[in-house]
Protein backbone atom coordinates (compact mmCIF):
# COMPACT_ATOMS: atom_id res chain seq x y z
CA UNK A 1 0.00 0.00 0.00
CA UNK A 2 1.47 3.20 -1.11
CA UNK A 3 1.27 6.82 1.00
CA UNK A 4 2.58 10.39 1.02
CA UNK A 5 4.17 10.49 4.31
CA UNK A 6 5.67 13.73 5.56
CA UNK A 7 8.69 13.78 7.71
CA UNK A 8 9.34 16.92 10.18
CA UNK A 9 13.23 16.75 11.60
CA UNK A 10 15.35 19.84 11.66
CA UNK A 11 18.66 17.34 10.92
CA UNK A 12 18.63 16.82 7.87
CA UNK A 13 20.92 13.48 8.57
CA UNK A 14 17.25 12.48 9.93
CA UNK A 15 15.58 13.35 7.19
CA UNK A 16 17.31 11.54 4.60
CA UNK A 17 17.54 8.47 6.97
CA UNK A 18 13.87 8.45 7.23
CA UNK A 19 13.29 9.12 3.68
CA UNK A 20 15.56 6.21 2.54
CA UNK A 21 14.10 3.74 4.30
CA UNK A 22 10.57 4.83 4.08
CA UNK A 23 11.67 5.23 0.14
CA UNK A 24 12.83 1.39 -0.04
CA UNK A 25 8.98 0.63 0.94
CA UNK A 26 7.62 2.65 -2.00
CA UNK A 27 6.25 5.67 -0.52
CA UNK A 28 5.89 8.83 -0.85
CA UNK A 29 7.90 11.30 1.13
CA UNK A 30 7.39 14.95 1.98
CA UNK A 31 10.28 16.97 4.04
CA UNK A 32 9.52 19.58 6.67
CA UNK A 33 12.61 20.87 8.75
CA UNK A 34 10.57 22.96 11.31
CA UNK A 35 7.39 23.10 12.92
CA UNK A 36 5.38 25.82 11.98
CA UNK A 37 6.19 24.85 7.74
CA UNK A 38 5.28 21.75 8.63
CA UNK A 39 1.68 22.48 9.34
CA UNK A 40 1.49 24.54 6.98
CA UNK A 41 2.44 21.90 4.15
CA UNK A 42 -0.04 19.26 6.10
CA UNK A 43 -2.63 22.18 5.12
CA UNK A 44 -1.55 22.69 1.66
CA UNK A 45 -0.47 18.73 0.76
CA UNK A 46 -2.83 16.71 2.86
CA UNK A 47 -0.54 13.61 3.64
CA UNK A 48 -1.76 10.10 4.72
CA UNK A 49 0.95 10.04 7.70
CA UNK A 50 3.34 12.56 9.69
CA UNK A 51 6.49 11.37 11.42
CA UNK A 52 7.20 14.48 13.50
CA UNK A 53 10.45 14.94 15.53
CA UNK A 54 10.01 16.82 18.78
CA UNK A 55 12.90 19.02 19.08
CA UNK A 56 13.04 21.96 16.98
CA UNK A 57 14.57 25.19 17.20
CA UNK A 58 12.83 28.46 16.92
CA UNK A 59 8.87 29.03 16.65
CA UNK A 60 6.90 25.48 17.90
CA UNK A 61 7.99 22.17 18.50
CA UNK A 62 6.77 18.51 17.57
CA UNK A 63 4.31 18.59 20.29
CA UNK A 64 2.36 22.17 19.47
CA UNK A 65 3.00 21.48 16.33
CA UNK A 66 1.00 18.41 16.23
CA UNK A 67 -1.62 20.47 18.52
CA UNK A 68 -2.17 23.18 15.82
CA UNK A 69 -2.76 20.01 13.25
CA UNK A 70 -5.26 18.16 15.50
CA UNK A 71 -7.35 21.19 16.01
CA UNK A 72 -7.05 22.21 11.79
CA UNK A 73 -10.31 20.81 10.19
CA UNK A 74 -8.22 19.82 7.43
CA UNK A 75 -5.75 18.12 8.98
CA UNK A 76 -7.14 16.72 12.14
CA UNK A 77 -7.82 13.00 10.69
CA UNK A 78 -4.14 12.52 9.45
CA UNK A 79 -2.59 10.36 11.92
CA UNK A 80 1.14 11.54 14.15
CA UNK A 81 3.84 9.63 15.39
CA UNK A 82 5.81 11.46 17.56
CA UNK A 83 9.80 10.58 17.13
CA UNK A 84 11.94 11.60 19.84
CA UNK A 85 14.96 10.88 22.32
CA UNK A 86 13.30 12.22 24.87
CA UNK A 87 11.83 8.57 25.96
CA UNK A 88 10.24 9.11 29.31
CA UNK A 89 6.73 8.88 30.53
CA UNK A 90 6.45 12.26 30.86
CA UNK A 91 7.07 13.39 27.58
CA UNK A 92 5.53 10.26 25.89
CA UNK A 93 2.49 11.15 27.65
CA UNK A 94 3.17 14.97 26.45
CA UNK A 95 2.95 13.43 22.73
CA UNK A 96 0.00 11.51 23.49
CA UNK A 97 -2.01 14.57 25.14
CA UNK A 98 -1.21 16.55 22.12
CA UNK A 99 -3.30 14.16 19.74
CA UNK A 100 -0.15 12.27 18.37
CA UNK A 101 -1.34 8.52 17.78
CA UNK A 102 1.89 7.17 18.54
CA UNK A 103 5.38 7.71 20.52
CA UNK A 104 8.66 6.04 19.18
CA UNK A 105 11.86 6.53 21.13
CA UNK A 106 15.05 7.76 18.95
CA UNK A 107 17.22 5.19 17.40
CA UNK A 108 14.02 4.15 15.76
CA UNK A 109 13.36 0.57 15.26
CA UNK A 110 12.98 0.43 11.65
CA UNK A 111 10.45 -3.43 12.40
CA UNK A 112 7.94 -1.46 14.43
CA UNK A 113 8.15 2.08 12.20
CA UNK A 114 7.43 -0.36 9.70
CA UNK A 115 4.21 -2.24 11.36
CA UNK A 116 3.18 1.07 12.98
CA UNK A 117 3.00 2.84 9.76
CA UNK A 118 1.24 -0.28 7.82
CA UNK A 119 -1.46 -0.28 10.99
CA UNK A 120 -2.09 3.60 10.80
CA UNK A 121 -2.32 3.91 7.04
CA UNK A 122 -4.66 1.33 6.99
CA UNK A 123 -6.93 2.69 9.21
CA UNK A 124 -6.60 6.85 7.76
CA UNK A 125 -7.61 4.57 4.02
CA UNK A 126 -10.92 3.68 5.53
CA UNK A 127 -11.51 7.66 6.79
CA UNK A 128 -10.52 8.85 3.65
CA UNK A 129 -13.07 6.64 2.04
CA UNK A 130 -15.50 7.85 4.16
CA UNK A 131 -14.74 11.39 4.17
CA UNK A 132 -14.96 11.27 0.40
CA UNK A 133 -18.05 9.26 0.36
CA UNK A 134 -19.14 12.35 2.68
CA UNK A 135 -18.05 14.80 0.38
CA UNK A 136 -19.72 13.19 -2.52
CA UNK A 137 -23.07 13.37 -0.08
CA UNK A 138 -22.45 16.95 0.17
CA UNK A 139 -22.30 17.65 -3.55
CA UNK A 140 -25.51 15.88 -3.95
CA UNK A 141 -27.25 17.91 -1.17
CA UNK A 142 -28.01 14.95 0.88
CA UNK A 143 -25.91 15.88 3.81
CA UNK A 144 -26.08 19.24 5.08
CA UNK A 145 -22.95 21.39 4.30
CA UNK A 146 -22.83 22.85 7.07
CA UNK A 147 -23.15 19.79 9.15
CA UNK A 148 -20.11 19.87 12.39
CA UNK A 149 -17.19 18.09 12.03
CA UNK A 150 -17.60 14.63 13.93
CA UNK A 151 -14.50 15.24 15.61
CA UNK A 152 -15.66 18.24 17.06
CA UNK A 153 -19.07 16.28 17.85
CA UNK A 154 -17.26 13.74 19.90
CA UNK A 155 -14.85 15.06 22.41
CA UNK A 156 -16.29 13.58 25.30
CA UNK A 157 -15.70 9.81 24.51
CA UNK A 158 -16.82 8.14 27.43
CA UNK A 159 -17.93 4.46 26.73
CA UNK A 160 -18.03 0.61 27.13
CA UNK A 161 -14.18 -0.71 27.58
CA UNK A 162 -14.00 -4.83 27.07
CA UNK A 163 -11.09 -6.69 28.92
CA UNK A 164 -10.22 -9.40 28.10
CA UNK A 165 -7.02 -10.42 30.31
CA UNK A 166 -6.47 -13.11 32.34
CA UNK A 167 -3.81 -11.37 34.99
CA UNK A 168 -5.72 -10.50 37.98
CA UNK A 169 -3.94 -7.67 39.07
CA UNK A 170 -3.15 -6.01 35.35
CA UNK A 171 -7.09 -5.88 35.29
CA UNK A 172 -7.27 -4.41 38.52
CA UNK A 173 -4.72 -1.94 37.06
CA UNK A 174 -6.80 -1.47 34.39
CA UNK A 175 -10.26 -0.86 35.70
CA UNK A 176 -8.64 1.89 38.17
CA UNK A 177 -7.46 3.77 35.40
CA UNK A 178 -10.24 3.06 32.65
CA UNK A 179 -13.24 3.00 35.18
CA UNK A 180 -13.26 6.69 36.23
CA UNK A 181 -14.28 7.72 32.65
CA UNK A 182 -15.85 4.65 31.30
CA UNK A 183 -17.63 1.41 31.54
CA UNK A 184 -14.96 -1.50 32.19
CA UNK A 185 -16.24 -5.41 32.01
CA UNK A 186 -14.24 -8.57 32.12
CA UNK A 187 -15.10 -11.10 29.53
CA UNK A 188 -16.47 -13.74 31.01
CA UNK A 189 -16.55 -12.19 34.86
CA UNK A 190 -18.71 -8.95 34.50
CA UNK A 191 -22.29 -8.26 32.60
CA UNK A 192 -21.18 -5.35 29.63
CA UNK A 193 -23.42 -2.28 29.78
CA UNK A 194 -23.56 -2.26 26.26
CA UNK A 195 -21.49 -3.07 23.08
CA UNK A 196 -17.73 -2.10 23.55
CA UNK A 197 -16.01 1.51 21.48
CA UNK A 198 -12.87 -0.45 23.02
CA UNK A 199 -11.41 -3.76 23.76
CA UNK A 200 -8.34 -4.54 25.57
CA UNK A 201 -6.90 -7.77 24.59
CA UNK A 202 -3.59 -9.32 26.46
CA UNK A 203 -1.44 -10.97 24.02
CA UNK A 204 1.04 -12.85 26.54
CA UNK A 205 -2.27 -14.32 28.42
CA UNK A 206 -1.37 -18.14 29.46
CA UNK A 207 -5.45 -19.04 29.84
CA UNK A 208 -5.90 -17.79 26.40
CA UNK A 209 -4.56 -16.66 22.80
CA UNK A 210 -4.48 -13.08 22.82
CA UNK A 211 -3.70 -13.26 18.69
CA UNK A 212 -6.66 -15.37 17.95
CA UNK A 213 -8.65 -13.51 20.05
CA UNK A 214 -7.63 -10.15 17.91
CA UNK A 215 -7.96 -12.05 14.47
CA UNK A 216 -11.55 -13.55 15.14
CA UNK A 217 -12.55 -9.53 16.19
CA UNK A 218 -11.05 -8.31 12.78
CA UNK A 219 -12.63 -10.77 11.16
CA UNK A 220 -16.04 -11.19 12.91
CA UNK A 221 -18.62 -8.49 11.65
CA UNK A 222 -20.26 -7.19 14.70
CA UNK A 223 -16.51 -6.28 15.53
CA UNK A 224 -14.75 -5.78 12.65
CA UNK A 225 -14.38 -1.92 13.30
CA UNK A 226 -13.99 -2.48 17.16
CA UNK A 227 -10.52 -0.54 18.16
CA UNK A 228 -8.10 -3.26 19.85
CA UNK A 229 -5.65 -1.91 22.14
CA UNK A 230 -3.18 -5.13 22.94
CA UNK A 231 -1.53 -5.60 25.97
CA UNK A 232 2.54 -6.92 25.30
CA UNK A 233 5.81 -7.13 27.38
CA UNK A 234 7.97 -4.34 27.04
CA UNK A 235 10.40 -4.82 24.00
CA UNK A 236 8.55 -7.41 22.88
CA UNK A 237 9.30 -6.84 19.04
CA UNK A 238 7.61 -9.90 17.84
CA UNK A 239 4.56 -10.10 19.42
CA UNK A 240 4.47 -6.41 18.79
CA UNK A 241 4.28 -6.50 15.16
CA UNK A 242 2.19 -9.67 15.28
CA UNK A 243 -0.55 -8.13 17.12
CA UNK A 244 -0.42 -4.99 14.85
CA UNK A 245 -0.20 -7.46 11.47
CA UNK A 246 -3.31 -8.95 12.93
CA UNK A 247 -5.20 -5.58 13.59
CA UNK A 248 -4.35 -4.26 16.66
CA UNK A 249 -4.62 -0.51 16.17
CA UNK A 250 -2.48 0.29 19.08
CA UNK A 251 -0.34 -1.55 21.99
CA UNK A 252 0.40 -0.74 25.56
CA UNK A 253 3.65 -2.19 27.48
CA UNK A 254 3.50 -3.68 30.91
CA UNK A 255 3.53 -2.91 33.33
CA UNK A 256 0.74 -0.61 32.52
CA UNK A 257 1.54 3.47 32.95
CA UNK A 258 -2.29 4.27 34.02
CA UNK A 259 -2.33 8.07 32.72
CA UNK A 260 -0.54 6.45 28.96
CA UNK A 261 -3.71 3.65 29.38
CA UNK A 262 -5.75 6.59 29.34
CA UNK A 263 -4.09 8.97 26.68
CA UNK A 264 -4.32 5.76 24.71
CA UNK A 265 -8.05 4.57 24.92
CA UNK A 266 -9.09 8.80 24.27
CA UNK A 267 -7.07 8.64 21.41
CA UNK A 268 -9.04 4.90 19.90
CA UNK A 269 -12.62 5.68 21.11
CA UNK A 270 -12.53 9.28 19.82
CA UNK A 271 -11.22 7.47 16.26
CA UNK A 272 -13.79 5.06 16.47
CA UNK A 273 -16.67 7.54 17.70
CA UNK A 274 -15.23 10.03 14.21
CA UNK A 275 -16.02 6.98 12.15
CA UNK A 276 -18.97 5.73 13.72
CA UNK A 277 -20.46 9.41 13.00
CA UNK A 278 -19.47 9.55 9.26
CA UNK A 279 -21.03 6.03 8.47
CA UNK A 280 -23.78 7.19 10.19
CA UNK A 281 -24.27 10.15 8.01
CA UNK A 282 -23.42 7.98 4.89
CA UNK A 283 -26.31 5.88 6.01
CA UNK A 284 -28.71 9.21 6.33
CA UNK A 285 -27.66 9.99 2.90
CA UNK A 286 -28.43 6.69 1.52
CA UNK A 287 -31.85 7.20 3.46
CA UNK A 288 -32.14 10.41 1.84
CA UNK A 289 -31.31 9.33 -1.77
CA UNK A 290 -34.09 6.89 -1.80
CA UNK A 291 -36.58 8.24 0.92
CA UNK A 292 -39.47 10.77 -0.10
CA UNK A 293 -39.13 13.23 2.30
CA UNK A 294 -42.50 14.49 3.35
CA UNK A 295 -44.03 10.80 3.98
CA UNK A 296 -41.05 8.66 4.95
CA UNK A 297 -42.05 6.09 1.84
CA UNK A 298 -39.56 4.96 -0.48
CA UNK A 299 -39.36 7.59 -3.78
CA UNK A 300 -39.24 6.77 -7.69
CA UNK A 301 -35.64 6.36 -8.13
CA UNK A 302 -36.18 3.23 -5.33
CA UNK A 303 -39.34 2.00 -7.19
CA UNK A 304 -37.31 2.17 -10.48
CA UNK A 305 -34.22 -0.05 -9.26
CA UNK A 306 -36.26 -2.52 -6.95
CA UNK A 307 -39.46 -3.02 -10.07
CA UNK A 308 -36.65 -3.47 -12.67
CA UNK A 309 -35.06 -6.76 -11.90
CA UNK A 310 -38.11 -8.37 -10.60
CA UNK A 311 -39.99 -7.67 -14.06
CA UNK A 312 -37.02 -9.15 -15.59
CA UNK A 313 -37.05 -12.24 -13.41
CA UNK A 314 -40.67 -12.42 -14.24
CA UNK A 315 -40.11 -12.48 -18.15
CA UNK A 316 -37.45 -15.22 -17.72
CA UNK A 317 -40.08 -17.51 -16.01
CA UNK A 318 -40.03 -16.78 -12.18
CA UNK A 319 -42.31 -15.07 -9.81
CA UNK A 320 -45.27 -12.56 -11.08
CA UNK A 321 -44.97 -9.01 -9.72
CA UNK A 322 -47.74 -6.77 -9.09
CA UNK A 323 -48.08 -3.31 -8.67
CA UNK A 324 -51.11 -1.05 -7.50
CA UNK A 325 -50.72 2.54 -8.48
CA UNK A 326 -52.78 4.64 -5.98
CA UNK A 327 -53.94 8.44 -6.72
CA UNK A 328 -55.94 10.22 -3.96
CA UNK A 329 -58.97 11.58 -5.36
CA UNK A 330 -60.39 15.25 -5.99
CA UNK A 331 -56.59 16.08 -4.14
CA UNK A 332 -56.30 19.02 -5.79
CA UNK A 333 -59.27 20.45 -4.85
CA UNK A 334 -58.46 19.40 -1.56
CA UNK A 335 -55.22 21.89 -1.54
CA UNK A 336 -56.89 24.58 -3.35
CA UNK A 337 -59.25 24.47 -0.50
CA UNK A 338 -57.76 24.20 2.58
CA UNK A 339 -53.96 24.70 1.54
CA UNK A 340 -51.12 22.96 0.83
CA UNK A 341 -49.98 22.76 4.67
CA UNK A 342 -53.38 20.35 5.00
CA UNK A 343 -52.67 18.70 1.58
CA UNK A 344 -49.14 17.77 3.06
CA UNK A 345 -50.73 16.39 6.18
CA UNK A 346 -53.47 14.41 4.16
CA UNK A 347 -50.01 12.57 2.32
CA UNK A 348 -48.80 12.02 5.46
CA UNK A 349 -51.68 10.11 7.41
CA UNK A 350 -52.39 8.47 4.09
CA UNK A 351 -48.78 7.10 3.73
CA UNK A 352 -49.56 5.61 7.35
CA UNK A 353 -52.39 4.03 6.25
CA UNK A 354 -50.39 2.66 3.02
CA UNK A 355 -47.52 1.44 5.53
CA UNK A 356 -50.30 -0.42 7.83
CA UNK A 357 -51.72 -1.93 4.98
CA UNK A 358 -48.96 -3.50 2.88
CA UNK A 359 -46.99 -6.83 4.00
CA UNK A 360 -43.09 -6.48 5.03
CA UNK A 361 -42.44 -7.61 1.59
CA UNK A 362 -44.01 -4.87 -0.38
CA UNK A 363 -42.50 -1.40 -1.31
CA UNK A 364 -45.11 1.33 -0.74
CA UNK A 365 -43.45 4.54 -2.82
CA UNK A 366 -44.58 7.44 -3.60
CA UNK A 367 -43.86 9.09 -7.15
CA UNK A 368 -44.78 12.61 -6.89
CA UNK A 369 -47.37 14.52 -6.09
CA UNK A 370 -51.01 12.23 -5.13
CA UNK A 371 -49.93 9.16 -6.64
CA UNK A 372 -48.21 6.13 -5.13
CA UNK A 373 -46.90 2.84 -6.07
CA UNK A 374 -46.37 -0.05 -4.21
CA UNK A 375 -44.43 -3.13 -5.51
CA UNK A 376 -46.06 -6.65 -4.53
CA UNK A 377 -42.85 -9.48 -5.39
CA UNK A 378 -44.64 -12.94 -5.72
CA UNK A 379 -47.88 -11.74 -6.04
CA UNK A 380 -50.39 -12.40 -8.61
CA UNK A 381 -53.35 -10.01 -9.49
CA UNK A 382 -56.17 -11.56 -8.01
CA UNK A 383 -54.13 -11.32 -4.79
CA UNK A 384 -52.74 -7.87 -5.00
CA UNK A 385 -56.68 -6.64 -5.97
CA UNK A 386 -57.60 -8.05 -2.47
CA UNK A 387 -54.96 -6.28 -0.96
CA UNK A 388 -55.94 -2.54 -2.94
CA UNK A 389 -59.23 -2.86 -2.23
CA UNK A 390 -58.42 -4.20 1.55
CA UNK A 391 -56.43 -0.45 1.33
CA UNK A 392 -59.11 1.35 -0.26
CA UNK A 393 -61.33 0.75 2.32
CA UNK A 394 -58.85 1.55 5.03
CA UNK A 395 -58.95 4.78 3.56
CA UNK A 396 -62.51 6.04 3.32
CA UNK A 397 -63.54 4.21 6.42
CA UNK A 398 -62.30 6.86 8.78
CA UNK A 399 -61.86 10.56 8.18
CA UNK A 400 -58.58 11.87 8.24
CA UNK A 401 -57.36 14.86 11.05
CA UNK A 402 -55.18 17.01 10.33
CA UNK A 403 -53.59 19.03 12.68
CA UNK A 404 -54.82 22.76 12.81
CA UNK A 405 -58.01 21.96 10.92
CA UNK A 406 -60.77 21.85 12.75
CA UNK A 407 -63.40 19.67 10.33
CA UNK A 408 -62.79 16.35 9.28
CA UNK A 409 -61.50 15.44 5.57
CA UNK A 410 -63.46 12.73 3.66
CA UNK A 411 -60.75 10.72 1.67
CA UNK A 412 -60.75 8.17 -1.09
CA UNK A 413 -58.41 6.80 -3.51
CA UNK A 414 -58.84 4.60 -6.71
CA UNK A 415 -56.60 2.10 -7.29
CA UNK A 416 -55.27 0.52 -10.43
CA UNK A 417 -53.76 -2.87 -10.64
CA UNK A 418 -51.51 -4.49 -13.09
CA UNK A 419 -49.37 -7.92 -12.52
CA UNK A 420 -46.76 -9.54 -14.87
CA UNK A 421 -48.51 -11.94 -17.73
CA UNK A 422 -46.32 -13.19 -20.86
CA UNK A 423 -42.53 -12.74 -21.24
CA UNK A 424 -43.17 -9.84 -22.72
CA UNK A 425 -44.14 -7.36 -20.24
CA UNK A 426 -41.50 -4.41 -19.04
CA UNK A 427 -41.47 -2.16 -16.36
CA UNK A 428 -42.77 0.49 -18.36
CA UNK A 429 -45.90 -1.85 -19.89
CA UNK A 430 -46.72 -2.45 -16.30
CA UNK A 431 -46.39 0.92 -15.01
CA UNK A 432 -48.97 2.06 -17.86
CA UNK A 433 -51.22 -0.65 -17.30
CA UNK A 434 -51.38 0.41 -13.73
CA UNK A 435 -52.04 4.24 -14.70
CA UNK A 436 -54.80 2.94 -17.31
CA UNK A 437 -56.70 1.00 -14.49
CA UNK A 438 -56.30 4.16 -12.36
CA UNK A 439 -58.35 6.02 -14.79
CA UNK A 440 -60.75 3.25 -15.79
CA UNK A 441 -61.58 3.75 -11.83
CA UNK A 442 -62.05 7.78 -11.74
CA UNK A 443 -64.03 7.54 -14.98
CA UNK A 444 -66.21 4.66 -13.12
CA UNK A 445 -66.99 7.31 -10.29
CA UNK A 446 -63.45 7.01 -7.98
CA UNK A 447 -63.23 4.93 -4.71
CA UNK A 448 -62.36 1.81 -6.32
CA UNK A 449 -60.14 -1.13 -7.71
CA UNK A 450 -59.68 -1.71 -11.44
CA UNK A 451 -56.98 -4.42 -12.44
CA UNK A 452 -55.97 -4.38 -15.68
CA UNK A 453 -54.26 -7.68 -17.02
CA UNK A 454 -51.81 -7.70 -20.22
CA UNK A 455 -55.02 -8.81 -22.22
CA UNK A 456 -58.03 -7.74 -20.34
CA UNK A 457 -59.16 -5.83 -17.14
CA UNK A 458 -59.61 -7.88 -14.58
Amino acid sequence: MSARILVVDDLEANRRLLEAKLGADYYDVLTAQRGEEAVQLAKREKPDLILMDVMMPGGIDGYEACRRLKAMPETRHIPVVILTTLDDRDNKLRGLQAGAEEFLPKPIDDVQLMARVKSLLGLKVVIDELRAREANGKRLGVIDEEARDPLEQHKLVAGNVLVVEDNATQIKSIKAALGVEHRVAVMGVDEAAGPPDLCVVSVTARAFDGFRVIARMRSGEATRHLPILAVVEPDDRKRIVRALELGAHDVISRPIDEEELVARARTLMRRKRYMDALRARLDHSLELAITDQLTGLYNRRFLMNQLTPLVQRAQCGGDQVSIMTIDIDHFKRLNDTYGHDVGDGVLRDFSVRLGANTRPSDFACRMGGEEFVVIMPRTSGDIACLAAERLRRSVCASPFIVAGQQSELEVTVSIGVACTGDGEDTVETLLKRADEAVYEAKAAGRNRVVGKSASRAA
